[in-house]
């Protein structure tokens, strides 16, 4: 969706209440960094399985012309291990439908959480409002409840086993003790929103080293856990320099080691660089080729990735071809004032434990293989955890769009082809994150539904083994941009799982601001299984938003404008 540049604001992310939260901040007066405070608050209420004040996660912040700089408040690795006999440390498998997936959970596999300090520092440097007027909208969905939508209920249900693993869990998530919230449920957390009210009025040292950190410490040595106080205390948001790099006509920034997604990102894009765009079925086995390459060049030291001399050797293997990480959300904004705030987080899949009393969910960083690939109780103690999340800046064309996406360590591969069909193709964002992807994983290319039988064609000379998906599946990652420019302002997001699933609302203009209540626009793109139950959705989006306050819902399902309700 576009609005005039000056006159209103922009957001993409993952779900209406992230997207009201945040919008009520610009409405506020805020800018765009109030706006990601209450919408992280927002997400980890509404999207509990993807985000958790006891997770980790990355802003990418640009103030008007400054240069951008990223807060690193990933998870930290504890001081000390434990020892395997007493830890609490074990195997379940998540079921996405055409794969499964082995994760480990338990509190043996909680690292030192980082985005409540994040939230805390990004307010203190970025923010204009009080912190307690920007938790308030997450503290009211908390309290009187969220409905439940598809995507959400789907996430529910393939990370079942965690969300049931406990008593603690099962006294927040399950029904009747075994069933988890479902599509179209009231699902209220009372815990969560009496901790974020008391957080905002208190502080983040109440988790590092007061009274909520003595619970989780006390909760991981008698649990089977790894966590001390003095891992708590020693924790800090870490702001760095993000990688930067020309990819033809445009200038990337996106997340700088120790994450790994923004430098595998910035290596592909190096690879990509002298393969000229004629057209994506000719373009897309390069696209499999550099995507594999990535892969390899994992076990390549970081400070060497972008080397000239290991980029060259990578080129010449990628020529020879023919021509022809994990549960994670993602918030972009931009403020109609030149500032843009990208913003990803991850709570892994939840480690299936609660930090006591407080309705948060701990994170399983320890226990994702992704992030351990030397192999589990083998991190380095005291250090910043690797992460595939890469929160990302594209300046081109005169247009800034920040970018990011979930989906494990499909995210680098979601915001590499985003990026490409911006640059390269000269794809509105809309088409950019809707177009099917495709993902390499050592030998294997995962091919999304969607692409013609020209572009099929032209993957299967690739010579890797081909998985065919039917539909477009969570599997292959969300991407979540906002573009601004001379021609105005751009929202859209994929959240994915669209097909069999329905995809929940993906982008919001702001219009109007500080003009009152009820003066933006909602869109809901989906692809119902048929007319009818679309008219049942698009009525109640208009209840969930208020009635009159939405002046258009829009479906991917028909050409014609839903009718009103």
């Amino acid at each position: 969706m576009v609005v005039p540049a000056g006159n209103g604001a922009a957001i993409a992310c993952g779900h209406e209440v992230t997207a009201g939260a945040a919008a009520s901040a610009l409405q506020a007066g805020g800018n765009a960094f109030d706006a990601i405070v209450a919408g992280i608050c927002a997400a980890c209420v509404a999207e509990p399985v993807l985000c958790s004040l006891a997770g980790g996660g990355y802003l990418l912040a640009r103030r008007g012309e400054a240069e951008p700089v990223v807060y690193d408040f990933f998870v930290d690795t504890p001081l000390e291990r434990r020892g395997a006999e007493s830890l609490d440390l074990y195997p379940i498998e998540v079921d996405f439908g055409d794969v499964t997936q082995e994760f480990h959970i338990g509190l043996g596999s909680v690292a030192s959480p980082g985005v409540l300090a994040g939230l805390f520092e990004i307010h203190r440097e970025l923010c204009r409002l009080p912190l307690e007027e920007l938790v308030r909208p997450a503290v009211a969905a908390a309290r009187d409840g969220v409905i439940v939508n598809p995507l959400q209920a789907y996430i529910f249900e393939i990370c079942g086993p965690i969300y049931i693993a406990t008593p603690e869990a099962r006294s927040i998530y399950g029904k009747g003790g075994v069933s988890l919230p479902r599509d179209g449920e009231l699902f209220r957390q009372p815990a969560l929103a009496d901790t974020l009210e008391v957080l905002a009025r208190t502080g983040p040292g109440l988790l590092y080293g007061g009274e909520l950190g003595r619970r989780l410490v006390a909760a991981c040595a008698a649990g089977g856990g790894q966590l001390t106080l003095a891992d708590l205390e020693h924790y800090a948001v870490v702001k760095r320099r993000p990688l930067a790099r020309d990819y033809h006509l445009a200038r990337v920034y996106t997340n700088p080691p120790p994450s790994r997604g923004g430098i595998l990102i910035a290596f592909a894009l190096a690879l990509l660089d002298g393969l000229p765009a004629t057209g994506r079925a000719r373009w897309l086995p390069g696209l499999a080729a550099a995507m594999r390459l990535a892969n390899l060049a994992r076990a390549e030291d970081d400070g060497r990735l972008l080397d000239r001399n290991l980029l060259e050797r990578y080129r010449a293997e990628l020529s020879g071809r023919p021509a022809c990480d994990r549960g994670t959300t993602h918030i972009s904004v931009a403020d109609g004032k030149g500032n843009l705030a990208a913003a990803s987080l991850s709570n892994g899949e939840g480690c299936g434990h609660l930090l006591p009393g407080t309705g948060i969910m701990l994170n399983n960083m320890l226990g994702e293989e992704d992030l351990n690939p030397g192999g589990f109780q083998r991190w380095a103690p005291g250090t910043r955890m690797a992460s595939m999340m890469a929160p990302t800046l594209v300046e081109h064309g005169g247009t800034q769009a920040v970018l990011g996406s979930g989906g494990s360590n499909r995210i680098r591969s979601a915001i590499l082809q985003v990026i490409a069909n911006l640059v390269d193709f000269g794809m509105a964002p809309e088409e950019a994150v809707a177009a099917p992807r495709i993902h390499v994983e050592g030998d294997l290319l995962s091919i999304e539904g969607g692409f013609t039988d020209e572009e099929r064609e032209a993957l299967a000379s690739t010579g890797l083994q081909t998985d065919h998906w039917k539909d477009r599946n969570l599997f292959f990652g969300g991407v979540h941009i906002v573009r601004q420019g001379n021609a105005g302002l751009t929202a859209f997001g994929r959240s994915a799982a669209w097909g069999r699933r329905t995809v929940p609302v993906l982008a919001r203009r702001m219009t109007g601001l500080n003009r009152g209540p009820g003066l933006f626009t909602v869109q809901e793109r989906r692809r119902p299984a048929s007319t009818g139950r679309c008219r049942r959705r698009c009525a109640s989006a208009r209840r969930r938003h208020g009635g009159r306050s939405v002046r258009s819902v829009r479906c991917l399902g028909s050409p014609r404008r839903c009718p009103p309700a």
